[in-house]
């Protein structure tokens, strides 16, 4: 036995795996396989989606769906074959075809052509104390993306990933657990994909090949292997399937998509104020500006410093007047401070909404008002309650919430005198109200433990919030943003990377982190543009907000020790590259709006790897410093100082060059000139793009001319608009236009549909403008038309 550096032997408890198939039977949705004490229940829910469960010991325990917006009982009854033979249980769907041998149980999955994928490795099935697990075979040129949140390159190929959500302060390219805990991955080779949700709550782990390159495993620490199975072949196939069960996106208010602006902190009423003006005096548009938490008295939650914001409501009321939404940062630790007339600490105390310790004590830890108490957010009354409490903001004119330190960040001791992080006890009890999903089940009362829901913590605060935005601003859609989360988190909240660096490998990685979190169907997601913790130069602060424009969520924020990081503290160069991309982002709205709607409809990314449409091209599998925003703009960003020129991949097809109108036929592999005012960008031949007027926000006035920006080829698009902040567009209030591009020898024909829908835009004009080519023009009037150039 080899040591080093002193490291003792330690010796793996054995796995002890599942036996052989004894006796199947199935009725319309399940396949039952009895496996002497064990079981397997395989569950067909659509034509490319299969639900398996093993219990070792024969019994499946009864448990909430928390993850789940649709159970498997909504799920419409389809056909499938089950055939029997001596060596095999075979389950056919249109789609796949699933075969299970009986010797060992082992399930392999094959498409139409008969290629196998999801095909158990030698070890199969198994579990051991405290511990269940499944093994699968790494097919050749398959690689794996995903996983939530993660550091480090797009492809996860030979890397363990941990599923437990933690405070990750100070992450860096090494880091394991994230703020966001979201076990799903979508594994990819040419001409055949898959997606695995491993459905467990409970700590899991997958080993992409780690440990025994050419097989992948999941394991949990809960008592049962629980996971969905999802084949494609596509990516996009892949996660309309999975956010139909886990949940899609709600439709953002229109102005959560500008620009938004924060720092830990903007300190009182006055920086507040003369942070807006200069906004409008310099003319760079912004929508949102976030308040830190030092907006609060001494960190209560729910309360405003009477010192230093002396009347919030007269300032909300003057920043909507100029233009802007405000968002209030709400954390979860309670100051604990009995007979001090602090309403919330009061309200928590006297209904018993407080995180208690299995012997029934009450839970305290450490966070910013100090000795602090922790809401049960898995308790629907508790949700309920929290929700509520925000009509004290809400009353005044707040607009969005964001919540933080949710994972949750606790200390064992004051802030500032170095303790360690913690969370709650494993065994302490949570849930259990008998709501919805307060419980293992809808019928039971019974408690959880926080190994059972730790995960879920960040989800469920942000959905306590999301719900009271909804009960309190009846008329108005709110946004909401969280840091911490698991799968399905993408229906209550917008997430962001929590605290990243002033590094240029920061800036850099953020772009694999965000289109994976787009991959795993978080849409609506951002990471601090600057860098959070550091001070960025000028340099990289250009190059990261020219990266920040394409952002889902474009905000940029910097931390209390750090250099002031607004656009235009870097002296007058740096100020006008961030105008010109900040004003970019805004011409570009109802482009990306209709991508928010796609998300919200399909669960599409808004933000994708180019692996995204290019599933066949092995040349887009690692590529992760290339990304497209939708379907058509294809960026390749600048991330390492003193660069001014890269190589850029450009696939299948022909690509423009956005600012110079420049022609390609890819595949081909160019140099790009990128001096410091300029970003690489392309566009995919027989793009429509839709574009406004620069505005300073969204809604500073009516949309008085549409632009299409459209690039030769052959293309459509589907425009996407209604009032950008209202409800009604789910009473039919919204409207689709559709428009085609295609050629007919020398001419290039642009067909515009009629708008449908029962929403109508103010009167505007519409500029149709052919690259390189020309443009017409015409006022909209709803009705067809076709344009020749």
């Amino acid at each position: 036995m080899p040591q080093y550096f002193g490291k003792l032997p330690t010796t793996d408890q054995p796995w002890t795996t599942i036996g052989t198939v004894q006796a199947v039977h199935w009725d319309e949705r399940t396949i039952n396989l009895e496996c002497g004490d064990s079981r397997v229940v395989i569950s067909v829910l659509a034509s490319n989606l299969i639900r398996v469960r093993m219990s070792p010991s024969g019994e499946f325990t009864s448990r909430c769906p928390w993850a789940i917006a649709s159970d498997d009982t909504e799920w419409a009854v389809i056909p499938f074959q089950v055939r029997e033979t001596d060596a095999t249980v075979e389950i056919e769907t249109e789609q796949i075809r699933v075969s299970v041998q009986r010797q060992n149980c082992r399930i392999t999955c094959f498409d139409k052509s008969g290629r196998p994928f999801a095909q158990d490795a030698d070890m199969g099935m198994g579990w051991r104390l405290g511990a269940v697990a499944a093994w699968k075979h790494i097919e050749a040129d398959e690689h794996f993306y995903g996983f939530g949140e993660r550091t480090g390159f797009l492809d996860k190929l030979s890397e363990v990933k941990t599923n437990w959500t933690v405070d990750a302060l100070d992450y860096n390219s090494l880091t394991d657990e994230m703020y966001q805990a979201i076990p799903f991955f979508i594994a990819l080779r040419p001409q055949l994909g898959y997606g695995i949700f491993f459905n467990t709550t409970f700590w899991s782990q997958f080993d992409i090949g780690a440990e025994k390159p050419g097989s992948w495993k999941m394991e949990t620490r809960g008592g049962e292997l629980d996971y969905y199975m999802i084949y494609g072949p596509e990516p996009a196939e892949i996660l309309r399937t999975y956010t139909q069960l886990t949940g899609r996106m709600p439709l953002s208010p229109k102005w959560a998509l500008g620009y938004h602006q924060c720092r830990w902190s903007y300190e009182s009423e006055v920086v507040v104020r003369e942070l807006a003006q200069e906004f409008r005096d310099r003319r760079i548009p912004c929508d949102v500006i976030h308040l830190d938490i030092d907006y609060m008295r001494g960190y209560r939650v729910f309360t405003w410093s009477p010192k230093r914001f002396p009347d919030p409501a007269k300032l909300i009321g003057d920043l909507a007047e100029a233009g802007f939404k405000a968002v209030t940062i709400i954390d979860p630790g309670v100051k604990y401070e009995p007979e001090a007339n602090y309403d919330v600490f009061d309200q928590g105390i006297e209904n018993d909404y407080f995180v208690r310790q299995a012997d029934g004590r009450l839970f305290h830890g450490y966070v910013w008002p100090e000795k602090s108490v922790f809401p049960d957010f898995l308790r629907s009354d508790v949700r309920q309650w929290w929700g509520d409490l925000h009509k004290t903001l809400t009353d005044i004119g707040i607009a969005g919430i964001w919540n933080d330190m949710n994972e949750p960040a606790i200390d064992d001791r004051p802030f500032g005198d170095g303790g360690n992080k913690i969370w709650f006890p494993l065994d302490a009890p949570q849930g259990g109200d008998g709501g919805d999903e307060g419980a293992i089940s809808p019928s039971s009362k019974e408690r959880a433990t926080h190994a059972e829901v730790h995960n879920l913590y960040g989800l469920s605060m942000a959905r306590a919030s999301a719900e009271g935005l909804q009960r309190l601003r009846r008329n108005e859609r709110s946004f909401v943003l969280t840091r911490s989360g698991f799968a399905g988190v993408q229906r209550w909240s917008s997430v962001w990377m929590g605290d990243n660096q002033s590094l240029w490998e920061h800036l850099e990685m953020s772009l694999p982190m965000l289109c994976n979190m787009g991959l795993s169907g978080v849409a609506f997601v951002g990471c601090d543009i600057g860098g959070f913790a550091g001070n960025a130069t000028a340099e990289l602060f250009a190059r990261w907000m020219q990266v920040g424009m394409l952002y889902p969520l474009m905000r940029g924020h910097s931390a209390m020790s750090t250099a002031r990081h607004e656009p235009w503290v870097f002296g007058e160069r740096t100020e006008k590259i961030c105008r010109v991309y900040i004003n970019l982002r805004y011409q570009l709205l109802p482009y990306i709006y209709t991508l928010f709607w796609e998300a919200a409809t399909t669960g599409a990314p808004i933000l994708r790897p180019l692996l995204y449409h290019f599933p066949n091209d092995p040349k887009t599998y690692t590529l992760y410093d290339q990304l497209l925003l939708g379907p058509s703009l294809m960026a390749a960003p600048i991330y390492r100082p003193g660069i001014e020129h890269r190589a850029v991949y450009l696939p299948e097809g022909t690509w423009y060059d956005w600012w110079t109108g420049e022609s390609y036929s890819g595949p081909v592999h160019i140099l790009a000139h990128a001096p410091l005012e300029k970003m690489p960008f392309y566009v995919r031949a027989g793009a429509i793009i839709p574009m406004q007027p620069v505005m300073q926000y969204v809604d500073e006035h009516p949309l008085e001319q549409l632009r299409l920006r459209i690039f030769p080829g052959t293309g459509e698009f589907t425009l996407y608009e209604d009032d950008g902040h209202t409800f009604e567009y789910q009473k039919g209030a919204f409207a689709t236009i559709n428009y085609r591009v295609s050629s007919d020898g020398e001419q290039t024909i642009v067909e515009i549909g009629a708008r449908e829908g029962e929403w109508t835009p103010s009167p505007r004009e519409v500029i149709v403008e052919l690259v390189g080519v020309g443009e017409q023009q015409f006022q909209d009037d709803g009705k067809p038309r076709t344009l020749k150039f």
